[in-house]
């Protein structure tokens, strides 16, 4: 694995201060032109729009920096809400439901995993697919019915926590921090690096690239389960169309968060700051410009930017 990765390369850090950068400058564009924008109550209501997608960046982070992508994420959501909301019709016990959603999240992941390491068929190709099987499945076996009136204890996962923190903000913030002490402090996060860089000379090193594999994609439908117990409880509802186009902001997030979408470069601190950049973005446009086109737009251009800025900053460091 590269030396400069594992110490945090110049780019790495030069690409996290852009980030940050950008970030400032927009809330200060963001407060000038509504006054109420960074106020803390407000800006603690409208980040409870943002948790489901933080929790499946983390998995997906992980992913693209070996090298792969998982395009289910959204679709497994639908199929784990349903399986969520009609365990709970037939028991009346939401702790059913929502260990039968965790359970489904499993079984999804394991499968793509056991596509791309048995089968050998490309992430791209596998989730591709399973990405419109789940789906269909979630909407096939609820004929589009909605599940709600889940009661009061199990929306309270979604509003307040400690310091008005919302629950699921609580969560992602633990799990990233384990989750980038596994990608910097230990060998399974080298090994990451590792395959994303080279997945022939990772598996010559002795790496076990397919158990490696297997795993995070089996967590990758862990946390989509996790964040559809999160999307269920804050809208108090459960239906097919959960998720649904949630992977392509998983996605961009991670990206212009600086994971390089060829795989050895990455970490979820740049994740984190992707994330607020999109959210924050989304926000203020939909509260000054009130124009949901625009938001769409504004997104796609920060996603080819981060792309086009990272292959030329990366060439230039691989010269230095």
């Amino acid at each position: 694995m590269r030396r400069a990765e594992r110490r945090r390369s110049p780019f790495a850090w030069w690409h996290e201060g852009a980030l940050l950068a950008l970030l400032v400058a927009l809330l200060g564009i963001a407060s000038v032109c509504v006054p109420s924008f960074l106020r803390l109550e407000n800006q603690l209501l409208l980040s409870r729009h943002l948790w489901e997608m933080a929790i499946l960046a983390i998995g997906m982070t992980m992913i693209v920096i070996t090298g792969g992508i998982d395009l289910s994420v959204g679709s497994m959501m639908g199929l784990c809400a349903v399986t969520l909301g009609m365990t709970y019709a037939a028991t009346s016990s939401i702790a059913a439901g929502c260990l039968a959603c965790l359970a489904v999240g499993i079984a999804c992941g394991a499968l793509n995993g056991l596509l791309i390491t048995r089968v050998r068929v490309h992430p791209l190709i596998v989730t591709l697919a399973t990405m419109a099987a789940f789906r269909g499945v979630a909407e096939g076996i609820s004929q589009g019915r909605a599940y709600s009136r889940f009661g009061e204890p199990f929306a309270v996962l979604a509003r307040g926590g400690p310091g008005g923190v919302p629950w699921p903000g609580v969560f992602f913030l633990v799990m990233a921090g384990i989750g980038a002490l596994i990608l910097g402090r230990t060998a399974v996060g080298r090994f990451l690096y590792a395959i994303g860089n080279n997945e022939r000379a990772a598996r010559f090193a002795g790496i076990a690239v397919d158990r490696v594999k297997f795993g995070l994609y089996t967590f990758s439908g862990l946390l989509a389960a996790m964040a559809t117990i999160v999307y269920s409880a804050r809208f108090d509802t459960a239906k097919a169309d959960a998720g649904k186009g949630m992977e392509l902001d998983v996605i961009t997030a991670v990206v212009v968060g600086g994971t390089s979408i060829f795989g050895g470069r990455g970490n979820l601190g740049g994740t984190v700051l992707g994330l607020l950049l999109i959210h924050e973005t989304r926000l203020f446009i939909g509260r000054y410009w009130k124009i949901d086109e625009l938001r769409s737009i504004v997104v796609g251009i920060l996603l080819i930017a981060s792309v086009l800025i990272y292959r030329m900053l990366a060439r230039t460091e691989d010269r230095a």
